[in-house]
């Protein structure tokens, strides 16, 4: 709710149309868009994440169409482009093998001369460009079903109105965002970024709802055997990467790596094309989820705080910046006492004037979460054009506090490190 000190009164220099606004936002006309995106569109995404983008903007409306008209909501099944991307990952990982096999024959034959070293290198080689299966690393604030039992009964209720296998540990961090993927072969992991978590009300059963979802549909992020194929053509990446401020020799190496750098980043945008729209596709079905599980209300307001989340970031950028500066004279704030609660409180008070000015921004943008979502309009559009679902699972009043209660400690602990190492640089 914004005070009479914060609102403004004007005219639109367009359309002479009143406007009503919040000075603490943009001023923008609803009659006719006036000033809706100030900063202009910029300039074209290059590299592998506009060639994601361009693929995102395409297949995301493709997919809305279909959605929309009834098909291409059943089942996942096999496709030509997604056993092609199979076959060059395969392809990928068997170039790896190759080299562990030469290497390996190299340290055999060469015993003590040349051809040893040589061998090491490429076993070497092998080694890092081997396919890695995701695991936690010891900066991870993991949360397991000791320390979180209602939480975890929460994500098994979800789960369970999926109908599939819940997670076998959480992990809270400091990203605006969530997500999921497997640990290893069979283990699974759901990750919360504790600035949105810290956002939402009914809306987490939505955001639950929604990364399960991609458990059910099969679509974490390319699968194991593409998804690791992706991450060695990475590595191949950064091996040739052109070295800055040259030497002659070095600029000789740069100049020798071009086709090399050409090719791999040709393959990634391939996996990428033929995988995209088995992606899109996913990203709606989890909508879906979202609905299915949190109401078709709480998946669209979480919609509403996807779009918002450069404010997310802004705002905590200068709670920080103020504690900070404020520190010294203080503990309360150098120790980052209310962090989340004054993010809470500030998205709250976003009036409905700015959300409908990011939808706009976001349908004339093109706005997706990252370079691998669809439109998030095409996604909120296509849930508002179903029949409204209520939720499957709540959280009362009485629950929720017991979640605050067992991610108090995390909540504190990040907070903490936030405010002394500065957000975005944890």
């Amino acid at each position: 709710m914004r005070t009479a000190e914060e609102e403004i009164v004007s005219s639109c220099p367009q359309c002479g149309v009143e406007i009503r606004s919040d000075r603490r936002f943009t001023t923008w006309c609803a009659a006719c868009d006036w000033n809706v995106d100030p900063q202009g569109p910029g300039g074209p995404k290059r590299g592998l994440d506009g060639v994601r983008r361009r693929i995102a903007q395409r297949y995301g409306g493709q997919l809305f169409d279909e959605l929309s008209s009834g098909d291409g909501g059943g089942p996942s099944r096999r496709t030509a482009s997604g056993l092609l991307a199979y076959a060059i990952a395969l392809a990928v990982h068997g170039l790896t093998l190759v080299l562990a096999a030469i290497g390996l024959l190299g340290v055999i034959r060469g015993w003590g001369g040349l051809g040893m070293a040589f061998g090491l290198f490429l076993l070497a080689l092998a080694w890092s460009l081997r396919p890695r299966l995701n695991r936690l690393s010891d900066d991870d604030r993991v949360l397991l079903r000791a320390d979180a039992p209602e939480l975890y009964a929460l994500v098994d209720e979800v789960a369970a109105a999926m109908g599939t296998r819940s997670v076998d540990a959480v992990v809270v961090d400091v990203d605006a965002n969530a997500g999921v993927t497997h640990l290893g072969l069979r283990r699974r992991l759901l990750t919360l970024g504790l600035p949105l978590w810290e956002v939402l009300s009914q809306q987490r059963i939505a955001l639950l709802g929604h990364e399960l979802g991609h458990f059910t549909h099969g679509d974490t992020r390319h699968g194991m055997v593409v998804g690791t194929a992706c991450g060695s053509l990475n590595t191949w990446l950064y091996y040739v990467q052109p070295t800055p401020h040259p030497n002659a020799i070095q600029a000789i190496a740069n100049l020798a790596c071009v086709p090399l750098r050409l090719l791999i980043t040709g393959v990634l945008a391939l996996l990428e094309l033929l995988t995209a729209r088995a992606s899109q596709r996913g990203e709606y079905l989890a909508d879906t989820a979202a609905a299915r599980t949190g109401s078709t209300e709480g998946a669209v307001g979480l919609m509403d705080r996807l779009m918002v989340t450069d404010s997310i970031v802004t705002t905590l950028h200068r709670e920080t910046n103020n504690r900070r500066l404020r520190g010294a004279g203080g503990g309360g704030q150098r120790n980052g006492d209310g962090l989340w609660e004054a993010l809470a409180a500030h998205l709250d008070s976003v009036p409905e004037s700015e959300f409908e000015r990011q939808r706009r921004l976001g349908a004339l943008r093109g706005h997706s979460v990252d370079a691998t979502h669809p439109p998030t309009h095409l996604r909120r559009r296509l849930l508002l054009s179903g029949t409204p679902v209520p939720a499957a699972v709540t959280a009362d009043a009485d629950r929720t506090e017991r979640i605050a209660g067992e991610l108090a400690a995390v909540r504190q602990t990040l907070a903490r490190e936030v405010v002394r190492d500065g957000y975005g640089n944890l």
